[in-house]
């Protein structure tokens, strides 16, 4: 029996999410059969944006040998009642997808304003690719916002994700901070 519940942790990942005022629109979990690294993922969106156009992407990956070597330290403890040793994280990943951009904006003016919606509990990043489908088409640029944070084992272990509370209030700030700025960017109209 495995000491650290996983599937348990992501299914209250989940219930966590939808008290924040998200809905959870579809869930993932890959195993790697070489290597047995796991991903859960679970895509969400604010109560607000269920007819789009952004998503909220939500990866957890769990490297078995963090995992295994937790497991190890919980066994070799002498009180079972104690907390175990901290220092293993696994990272839990948010990214907004957007659609294609028509009116793209100042990267560097939103990666200011983004970065101070999450502050310190959710850093971001924002960035963007431009493509081309032939030589002769105009680029189209896609953008994506990531945070990452880290979870400590020790959290998962004790069945806690209270945690996570500010990580799920800045996620719901930006979420409806870029709702109400996307419309601008894929609108061609102007």
């Amino acid at each position: 029996m495995a000491v650290v519940d996983i599937a348990g942790y992501v299914a209250d990942l989940k219930n966590h999410a939808v008290d924040h005022g998200f809905h959870v629109h579809d869930e993932r979990h890959f195993v790697e059969t070489y290597s047995l690294r796991q991903m859960w993922e679970v895509d969400l969106h604010p109560e607000e944006a269920c007819s789009g156009p952004i998503d909220l992407h939500v990866a957890l990956e769990v490297d078995p040998r963090t995992l295994l070597s937790f497991e190890d330290a919980v066994l070799a403890m002498d009180d079972p009642e104690g907390d175990p040793p901290g220092g293993s994280t696994i990272p839990l990943v948010f990214t907004w997808a957007f659609p294609p951009l028509v009116a793209p904006p100042d990267l560097l003016v939103l990666a200011t304003e983004v970065a101070a919606l999450g502050g310190i509990d959710l850093p971001l990043q924002v960035s963007a690719i431009d493509s081309f489908q032939q030589v002769t088409d105009a680029p189209e640029r896609s953008m994506t916002v990531v945070g990452r944070v880290e979870v400590d084992l020790v959290e998962v272990y004790k069945g806690s994700n209270d945690h996570l509370c500010a990580v799920f209030e800045r996620c719901r700030e930006v979420s409806l901070d870029l709702l109400r700025r996307v419309p601008a960017w894929i609108d061609d109209a102007d």
